[in-house]
């Protein structure tokens, strides 16, 4: 089995976050998994649930999600094919800060709190590649919260749409093509605002001759101004992605 698979429907150098792991770690994982497959819109597990697995995308790709007091869900990540999701803490319990739900048919590499857990003793490699990851993924939530805490929703717009170009991000005659088509909505799940927002602030940006939108899909045409409205501090690209 191999360590990494790739979606076909996303870019090669996708930003993932199993980076950090070493080839011999990566297939060290795999065998402790066993496949789990999610239809699109299924969900993997509900905020509050017990943390105790965690989850390898093989296929598809995944949406975490927040509720807010109000019931209004916020997309805090995506996964694609190639990343490790879930949170857990080796050593203890806990429970699940977040949910989960694919966002199309996909297949998972499940693994066991206690599967890891053995691992982790065994090997101390590993141990230190995933406290890095573990490390990764606390500043990826940071800068996320940040961004739609400090600046407002301009600024946490500006921020997606950086994060969507270091994702998704094509260059065609200077400008940055983003390949996933999103729906207004589904940008305004992402930066906790409503489609009605969005599509206000997409067509301001397109005023200014900032980005254009040709056959649903975004074109970034001035990323130095959403890097300055979003205050972006220049973060690595598996650090600045979706």
């Amino acid at each position: 089995m191999e360590p990494r698979m790739t979606d076909k429907r996303q870019p090669p150098d996708f930003p993932r976050n199993t980076s950090l792991f070493s080839s011999g770690s990566l297939s060290k994982l795999q065998e402790i998994m066993y496949t789990r497959h999610v239809p699109a819109g299924g969900k993997i597990f509900w905020e509050g649930d017990p943390a105790d697995k965690l989850y390898f995308v093989r296929e598809g790709s995944v949406k975490l999600t927040k509720l807010t007091d109000e019931g209004k869900q916020i997309i805090v990540s995506m996964y694609m094919a190639g990343d490790l999701f879930g949170q857990i803490e080796p050593y203890r319990q806990s429970l699940r800060a977040f949910g989960a739900e694919a966002a199309e048919p996909s297949s998972l590499g499940v693994m066991q709190q206690r599967d890891l857990e053995v691992l982790l003793w065994k090997h101390g490699d590993l141990a230190v590649e995933f406290m890095r990851w573990m490390g990764l993924m606390h500043r990826q939530t940071q800068t996320k919260f940040r961004d739609l805490m400090l600046f407002g929703k301009p600024g946490a717009l500006c921020s997606l749409l950086v994060r969507l170009g270091n994702c998704w991000g094509e260059e065609r005659d200077g400008h940055i093509r983003i390949r996933r088509k999103l729906t207004h909505g589904e940008l305004g799940e992402m930066i906790g605002s409503t489609r009605e927002s969005v599509n206000r602030m997409l067509g301001e940006f397109k005023k200014l001759g900032v980005l254009d939108i040709e056959d649903g899909y975004l074109i970034l045409k001035d990323t130095a101004y959403l890097r300055d409205i979003c205050h972006c501090e220049d973060c690595p690209r598996h650090i600045c992605r979706i």
